[in-house]
């Protein structure tokens, strides 16, 4: 009997481990199904996000390419490209399967700015020359920031090394830049890095600034000798009329001054900043347009440079 009653036991209990060995699995399996579906449901929703960041840069390119047919021969700083769009949902306008009454956030925001307004590195130097004035000029800049001027030298000399090494002249050159932040391998400090960051850009060729959309101190730092004051009262004066260069070069002149940096009054790049968010994905991002000259037939032609997400 008393065996009876234990074969009984051992048959519960082990009824009672398979079924716990059961519950298990399948709570393993529903556990891993969902987290399949929620990994899916993730990838679509940054997917989706990048298809809104595209076509914000569609966007961003079809009002750059209409000033640029507009206005060929100059860029403004109140043109229409420079207003910013505000935080804009996108729930009607965003296609996705959702259950009746659901609630989500669908929003993009964003801005277009000049790129050329800013100090281009790459006008340090050209292929094995060191352009002195270039240099003196983003000395001045420092100055005007209070920071180390001879860090201006210093990332003149690192240029033209890694223009070198792009020549096949030097192997162990360094790399050209790239970002502001490749600035940290010539000395300069994160600290300063910051404060660059609204002044100087890297673009993929030597360009011009111009001076209908540069802040006072990048302007200040075209001309040698020039004070803040005087650029400062120079933005100023733009905002009811357009700059043109012989008004700029009579400035110089006036004081017997040289201008330093090459200065101009229309912008080919662009740096267009998109901010989108969907649901629980949010992206953010920085995209430089190149625009091209209109030239008969042709109107004027837009290309993105490249996109960098944060």
């Amino acid at each position: 009997m008393k065996g009876l009653q234990r074969q009984r036991g051992v048959a519960v209990v082990t009824a009672l481990l398979l079924t716990t060995l059961a519950v298990t699995i399948v709570a393993s399996l529903f556990w891993q199904q969902q987290v399949q579906v929620r990994s899916l449901e993730n990838q679509r929703l940054h997917l989706q996000t990048r298809w809104i960041l595209r076509g914000a840069l569609d966007w961003a390119r079809l009002i750059l390419r209409q000033d640029g047919m507009d206005n060929p021969n100059y860029t403004r700083a109140d043109g229409v490209w420079a207003t910013p769009l505000a935080e804009t949902r996108l729930d009607q306008y965003v296609e996705r399967e959702r259950v009746e009454g659901e609630d989500y956030d669908a929003t993009l925001q964003g801005q277009v700015y000049d790129a050329q307004s800013r100090y281009n590195l790459a006008n340090l130097a050209v292929i094995k020359t060191v352009n002195d004035d270039e240099v003196t000029a983003f000395a001045q800049l420092l100055s005007l920031l209070q920071l180390d001027t001879n860090l201006a030298q210093a990332a003149a000399q690192y240029a033209i090394r890694a223009t070198q090494a792009a020549q096949g002249s030097a192997g162990s050159a360094p790399v050209a830049f790239q970002r502001v932040e490749d600035l940290l391998v010539v000395g300069f400090p994160q600290a300063a890095i910051e404060k660059l960051r609204d002044y100087v850009i890297v673009l993929p060729a030597p360009t011009t600034v111009n001076v209908n959309t540069a802040p006072a101190e990048v302007i200040a730092a075209t001309i040698a000798g020039m004070a803040l004051s005087e650029a400062q009262s120079l933005v100023a004066s733009r905002k009811s009329k357009t700059l043109d260069l012989a008004t700029f070069n009579a400035l110089a002149q006036a004081g017997n001054r040289k201008v330093l940096a090459k200065v101009g009054v229309r912008s080919d790049y662009f740096l267009v900043l998109s901010q989108v968010r969907l649901d629980r994905a949010a992206l953010e991002s920085w995209a430089l347009i190149k625009r091209e000259l209109p030239t008969a037939p042709q109107p004027s032609q837009t290309s993105v440079q490249w996109i960098r997400e944060i």
